[in-house]
This record gives structure tokens, sequence and C-alpha cells, in this order.
């Protein structure tokens, strides 16, 4: 089976129902007649499984999820009495789901965009590492030395300094 290219949302568009997903929570629209009515509508949000359907009619999604979800964290909406919106929070919130139910058609999460990150979103000790590290390629594309580099070469001026009587010209660095 080919995969398919993602939608905008990183999901996929089918006749009956589209999806989209981020790396925290997949989303999920299908559109119903106008004038459906939220009692109308039967949607059953399980950790590995979703149905979602009409009273009365065979359901239109039913399955097990691609990946585990938040059960109570989950939660569905009837827009403009035309639309089921359902919101999922995914517990694995490391990876693209390739389907949104197992055994549906797949896309190619290597095509999946991330929303972009702000620096401001991490935690101190992350941001912290994340800062350096661009710091140390701005400094190699310029042929500036990296911080590790800058680091030792301060030890070595100290050391120099507090060694006024060795000879340091046979040096080597390492």
């Amino acid at each position: 089976m080919s995969k398919l290219t993602p939608n905008k949302a990183n999901g996929l568009d089918t006749e009956n129902h589209s999806w989209g997903q981020n790396l925290q929570e997949a989303t999920v629209s299908i559109p119903v007649s106008q004038g459906t009515r939220s009692r109308d509508v039967i949607c059953d949000i399980k950790k590995k499984y979703l149905t979602i359907g009409l009273k009365g009619q065979a359901p239109i999604l039913d399955g097990e999820l691609f990946g585990m979800v938040k059960p109570d964290e989950c939660y569905w909406s009837l827009e403009d009495q035309s639309m089921i919106s359902v919101f999922l929070t995914k517990c694995d919130k490391s990876n693209w789901w390739k389907s949104l139910l197992k055994g549906g058609p797949e896309i190619d999460t290597q095509k999946a965009e991330p929303e972009p990150s702000k620096l401001s979103d991490l935690d101190f000790e992350t941001r912290s590492a994340v800062e350096k590290i661009m710091f140390d390629q701005r400094q190699k594309q310029l042929g500036l030395p990296t911080s590790q580099e800058i680091e030792n070469q301060e030890m070595l001026k100290k050391f120099m300094a507090q060694n006024p009587n060795f000879d340091f010209s046979n040096a080597k660095m390492m």
C-alpha cells in the first residue's frame, strides 16, 4: 500500500471524514446532514478505540485507533448542526500517526510538518541546551570557536598565567 501525502493538518481527507494531528493531539471532522442534533450523535472514545456515528445508522468511523489516547482529555462537539468535531489527546506525544484507525489509509509521516515551537515554551534546562547548540552552530558557520573551545582557551590562559615559568612552546592541544 503506497503512503499518501498528508493534508495541511498532517492527516488525511477521505470521502466521509478528515483528520489532522500534531504531536500532542489528533482532530477528526465528519460532515453530517444539516439539522443534525447533538442527541443524535454517537461518539465513543476509548483508550484504543473510536466509534462515531448517528443513531439508527451504521457507524461512520469504527475501529482501533492508530495510537492510544487519554479518553478523559478527549471530547467531541457538533458545529453548526452539520459537522462532528472530535478532539483526541495522544498518550505518546513524540510520534506522528500514520493513520487515524489501524488498517486505514496511511500517510507518509516523513512529510508531516511540525508546528514551530518557541524557545520560551521550553523548560530552563532544555532551553539552555538548545541555545548552546544554536550558538555553537553559528560559531562553526562563521569559522569561530565553539563554546567548548572558548572554555578550553580560557582554562589554558588561566593555567599559563598561574605558571609563567612553564615553557608552552612544544605543548599540543587535544
